[in-house]
């Protein structure tokens, strides 16, 4: 009986094998030919400007150098500084009007802020109502009015909180008040004048 020769089928490689080797070969390539130069320098980040620019700084030198001028006229403006402004002849002084408002502003505000004053509603919406109207006496042409009224409407929150004796000489200050233009001129200057040294007299009765 003759032989028969089995020979056995071979295997042929499988499809996906073959999907996996070209893929491998693919990410050989790209990562050999494609990748990025390590020794390539990474683009510089911008540095970051923190400082204030140069307009924004002076605004900020310009209000700090006001506030500390107005400090400084607060500073100054003391009882006695007034006292003595009140007692001067009124031609001697420029802006004789705006002058003795800052100066009895600053005196009145540090009256209302005493302990008996401090606590009274009147006398500090008074004394608010003044530094608002006083705020502005720096710039040209602003009408000193509102400064007499507000002046006198303090006097009389603190005469009627402290001081009722004081009621008469009071009255007649809110009337004088009331009399003047709010011009800072030479034909007001006497009227002025007379507002300011009853407002000493008031204050010195306070004491």
């Amino acid at each position: 009986m003759a032989d028969i020769n089995i020979q056995r089928k071979k295997k042929s490689l499988s499809p996906w094998l073959a999907v996996l080797l070209a893929l491998l070969v693919l990410g050989l390539v790209w990562f050999f030919f494609f990748r990025a130069d390590p020794e390539q320098p990474i683009d510089a980040i911008p540095p970051t400007n923190t400082a204030q620019p140069l307009g924004a700084t002076r605004d900020t030198a310009g209000s700090s150098n006001q506030a500390m001028a107005a400090m400084a006229n607060e500073e100054a403006a003391t009882p006695e500084a007034f006292y003595q402004f009140a007692a001067d002849s009124a031609g001697s002084v420029a802006n004789y009007g705006r002058h003795g408002l800052r100066l009895l502003t600053g005196v009145l505000v540090s009256l209302a802020d005493r302990d008996d004053l401090r606590q009274d509603a009147t006398v500090q919406e008074r004394r608010n109502d003044l530094t608002s109207a006083t705020s502005r006496l720096e710039e040209p042409g602003t009408s000193l009015r509102p400064g007499f009224t507000a002046t006198a409407a303090v006097l009389q929150a603190i005469q009627q909180k402290a001081y009722p004796e004081q009621a008469g000489p009071v009255n007649r200050l809110t009337e004088q008040a009331a009399t003047l233009s709010g011009r800072d001129e030479p034909a007001q200057q006497e009227l002025q004048r007379a507002f300011f040294r009853q407002a000493a007299q008031i204050l010195k009765s306070f004491s």
